[in-house]
């Protein structure tokens, strides 16, 4: 719990209070603007307060529940989706015309293709498609990789999913553990690997298991050779090392075990390692709207946060952490208590842990051929799901014109 000065007058308006509404309420500051919406977001999730004269002692619940967690993501996506509305619906023909039909689907062989977001309209294409997940769109400063996964299989090689990994976050515990890492050989071995923060399929393939598909590809020497392409002559800015050798990807499920990851086997190997749970330090269950306050707190006290690659591996939490100070808060207790994530591992070599323990010095890398691995996720699961139902059904009824971001 934490206690933190502000009026009760204040504190018994705010349930419903957003930014452009807050000299509504009487707020007097900008930094009594951001305490008021740090608390609308934590009352979201289900906090307590108690009130005692110019104060309000705050209480976390024991645990959050998948719906709460699900509700805070679709009021974060809701802030995010209307400051883009007008540019998404600028790119719904684009992102329309890039879609299959789902009868087609149906039919595909469905051979996928790789194609690395280089050029803006790619890029912008990716942007738009991650808009349609549940969860908000965030992107990673540092090394980043973002693939649109394309099927050949039909004439227009529609786009069946999309993937982007970056610059692995820097102290993950549960992490640290399962791998062995001590902060000095973290500090110099986490440069191999990455993380996987967007990974899943976009509609109609959604239905015949598209997200798994992509998860087998992001395994894959083909994806591996993509990565050391663009990164072997490559310099980190800080410890002037080569970043050419992909050992481990990481991701992350955000409702507890993930479907998506479970079960993706190959050559009798498991492939995706559900390694622990994360202790829900984060910034996920505060909102853009907040976190935009926050920022403004600290520039009207000329603190400058800087967010170039370089200066940290987390900005925003590094933001939070020193607004909350100034605003009175524990200096950690704003991180302390966002969602707890599952964690997922993906070793890429039979050494992977001697190497990156820094016991080994080349890495030796698994032979997964992405045509091996996709003809693996055909039989063990497009083949069985194509016969459901259920799911011939679904894609009948799915035209790209039904697409939209709701």
């Amino acid at each position: 719990m934490v206690k933190v000065g502000l009026s009760k007058a204040l504190l018994e308006k705010i349930p419903n209070v957003r930014t452009d509404a807050l000299h509504q309420v009487g707020v007097r500051s900008l930094e009594e603007k951001a305490k008021l919406l740090v608390i609308r977001d934590l009352h979201r999730l289900g906090w307590s307060s108690r009130f005692s004269n110019d104060s309000v002692t705050l209480t976390p619940p024991e645990m959050y529940s998948k719906e709460i967690v699900r509700e805070s993501m679709s009021l974060k996506r809701a802030d995010q989706m209307a400051s883009n509305a007008e540019w998404l619906r600028d790119m719904l023909p684009m992102v329309r015309a890039n879609l299959a039909a789902g009868k087609d689907a149906l039919k595909s062989p469905i051979a996928p293709r790789m194609e690395v977001c280089t050029t803006p309209k790619q890029l912008a294409l990716f942007r738009a498609l991650r808009h349609y997940w549940s969860s908000p769109y965030s992107d990673y400063v540092g090394r980043r990789i973002r693939v649109i996964i394309r099927d050949d299989g039909l004439p227009t090689s529609p786009v069946l999913g999309i993937a982007a990994i970056g610059s692995s976050i820097i102290h993950i515990p549960e992490r640290d553990d399962w791998v062995g890492w001590d902060t000095q050989t973290r500090s110099e071995r986490i440069i191999y690997t990455m993380d996987a923060y967007v990974l899943g399929a976009i509609p109609p393939y959604n239905h015949l298991l598209g997200g798994k598909l992509v998860a087998y590809m992001l395994a894959s020497n083909e994806f591996r050779r993509i990565y050391k392409r663009k990164y072997q002559s490559a310099v980190t800015n800080i410890k002037k090392r080569k970043a050419s050798h992909l050992v481990c990807l990481f991701t992350t499920g955000l409702y507890g075990k993930s479907a998506q990851y479970n079960r993706i086997h190959f050559a009798d190997q498991t492939l995706y390692h559900l390694i622990g749970y994360t202790k829900g330090f984060g910034s996920l269950h505060l909102s853009n709207e907040t976190f935009d306050a926050m920022l403004q707190c600290l520039k009207e006290a000329n603190i400058e946060m800087p967010n170039r690659f370089g200066d940290g591996p987390n900005w925003r939490m590094r933001v939070i952490r020193t607004a909350g100070t100034l605003l009175g808060f524990d200096d950690d207790f704003l991180l302390r208590h966002s969602f707890k994530r599952s964690i997922y591992a993906v070793p890429l070599a039979t050494n992977w842990k001697e190497y990156l323990r820094g016991e080994a010095r080349a890495p030796q890398f698994h032979d997964w051929s992405l045509n091996d691995l996709v003809d693996h996720w055909r039989q063990r699961w497009l083949v069985p799901r194509r016969q459901r139902p259920d799911v011939i059904q679904s894609l009948g009824r799915f035209s790209p014109e039904d697409f939209s971001y709701l």
